[in-house]
């Protein structure tokens, strides 16, 4: 990895590429050379407009190659991206680019609503997209030549701003550089060992850090095609197939309810034979349930990867290699990265035992933006730590156990819900499962478990609470179990616990 910056990764990889095919979108197809030279475009249509170095642009897109043009704009400028979370309302926007005193707001018609009142000071100008065009961007790139002088960056400096989920208060604006994400590609296509002719499938939010480094940074930093889909839901419609038979994606990274989903698809078993082109299946974004795994891999044949990451690392810190994998486990780090097991006084714990996992590496973040005093917290020592609960094996596999705030304490001892959702699973007819913690007087804390049931299915709590009772210890087994009709998640499918027993506890839910 010898690139200054990447911008420099982008341009020269362009050139390199040329007339290959890198993005397929519907019935489009841009080639590295077209979208190089449409990137240049809009570059300097932003640069005439005033942006500069170091100035932040938030990005409100639906997943489309507008979103790649625009993003890449913004690195040949020097300045900082800002990817905005599309399911979030206004006043959510709003904080967002006020946090991060957004000089330019690039988004589409199908969120001008939301955004075109907004009160943002900052903001010199907003572009839309309308007919796959940049509607204000596409006038004054009209005549724009191909010249562009990229100012000088250092790898230091902050390439993106990747917002927190925020379950708890405001979202944290995780600061990356481009020798964060430069880096984490780098160590990710080695080892996944990317071929060549590979073809990524982009079906996950753009905006999100998982999506964005593998899905968008990886194959452009490899120099394979992209294949984008506008969201999830497209892979249940009949027009996924031909996806599948005429552009042949190989590289199929996805959250564990896509694979429940593909579990269930109507492909009969002579497709999947012979014409289903995917060789390298990734799940990532959240915890994957065995049951899932062998369901998955029963039908198709072909394994999952399982990784781990967060938005603070860039995002990927680990992953299973096609050449071993181990149940359970989210694989070793990634090279150049280190990870160590830590007890609650932060000294290391011998392998085997469950501590706080912590991560080191070019690919941790620089901080959070504006809050130092947070960032010291989270990164001590050039150490981020995680939050997670994990342990290690003898050959350095990660085995993540649950997250630290979501730990469960019952009479002192501690309660692992991760443990209990992945029986859960095994239940016929349980889409998704979460179990929390509620306060009690007797044992200060006891589990509850809240099930979603599969598209038609009907649950009994009685019976699975008899189930759990015959495979787990009593003070495991959930005082109470619920079937409701949605959990919040996030834009990855995964349960957001805290915001779940905020629910329960303000009486919004049952308890």
């Amino acid at each position: 990895m010898n690139y200054k910056s990447i911008a420099d990764m982008f341009l020269t990889i362009a050139k390199k590429k040329g007339s290959k095919k890198y993005i397929f979108f519907e019935d489009k197809v841009y080639k590295f050379s077209q979208t190089r030279d449409l990137v240049i475009k809009y570059a300097n249509a932003l640069k005439e407009q005033g942006l500069k170095k170091g100035d932040r642009v938030g990005v409100l897109l639906e997943n489309s190659p507008e979103f790649i043009f625009s993003i890449f704009a913004i690195f040949l400028n020097g300045a900082v991206a800002v990817p905005i979370n599309t399911f979030l309302k206004d006043e959510e926007i709003s904080y967002i680019l006020n946090n991060c005193e957004a000089k330019f707001l690039i988004t589409s018609d199908n969120f001008w609503s939301e955004v075109k009142e907004l009160n943002v000071p900052s903001l010199v100008n907003k572009f839309s997209f309308q007919d796959g065009n940049l509607t204000n961007l596409s006038k004054v790139a009209e005549g724009q030549t191909l010249d562009f002088e990229v100012p000088e960056m250092d790898l230091e400096d902050i390439a993106i701003l990747i917002y927190t989920s925020g379950t708890t208060g405001n979202p944290k604006g995780a600061m990356l550089t481009h020798m964060n994400l430069l880096s984490n590609v780098d160590a990710c296509n080695k080892a996944f060992k990317i071929k060549n002719n590979d073809r990524f499938l982009l079906f996950l939010p753009m905006f999100h850090s998982y999506a964005f480094t593998t899905c968008i940074m990886l194959p452009t930093y490899v120099g394979c095609s992209i294949i984008i889909l506008k969201s999830v839901m497209e892979l249940k419609k009949k027009s996924f197939k031909n996806v599948l038979l005429f552009k042949r994606p190989t590289f199929f990274l996805g959250v564990p309810q896509v694979y429940t989903a593909l579990s269930k698809a109507k492909l009969p078993g002579w497709f999947i034979k012979f014409l289903y082109p995917v060789r390298i299946h990734v799940s990532g974004g959240a915890p994957l349930p065995e049951e899932i795994l062998k369901e998955f891999e029963g039908k198709f044949k072909r394994p999952i990867i399982e990784g781990y990451g967060l938005s603070e690392a860039s995002p990927v810190v680990a992953v299973n290699r096609l050449e071993e994998q181990r149940a359970y486990s989210v694989g070793p780090a990634l090279p150049g990265v280190e990870v160590k097991v830590v007890d609650d006084n932060e000294e290391e714990l011998p392998v085997g035992a469950v501590g706080e996992l912590i991560v080191k590496g070019p690919n941790v973040m620089k901080g959070y933006w504006g809050l130092p005093e947070v960032t010291k917290m989270t990164i001590k020592n050039g150490w981020l730590f995680t939050g997670d609960m994990a342990r290690l094996d003898e050959d350095g596999f990660i085995y993540i156990v649950d997250r630290k705030k979501d730990l469960i304490i019952v009479k002192g001892i501690n309660l692992y819900p991760r443990e209990i959702e992945e029986l859960l699973y095994t239940v016929d007819g349980v889409e998704a499962a979460a179990v929390i913690g509620i306060p009690d007087k007797a044992s200060g804390e006891v589990p509850v478990a809240y099930l979603l049931p599969k598209e038609g299915a009907k649950l009994d709590p009685a019976a699975i609470k008899e189930f759990l009772k015959e495979h787990l210890a009593n003070f495991k087994v959930p005082r109470h179990i619920y079937v409701v009709d949605e959990l919040p998640l996030t834009a990855t499918g995964k349960v957001l616990k805290r915001k779940l027993k905020e629910q329960v506890l303000s009486k919004g839910m049952n308890v």
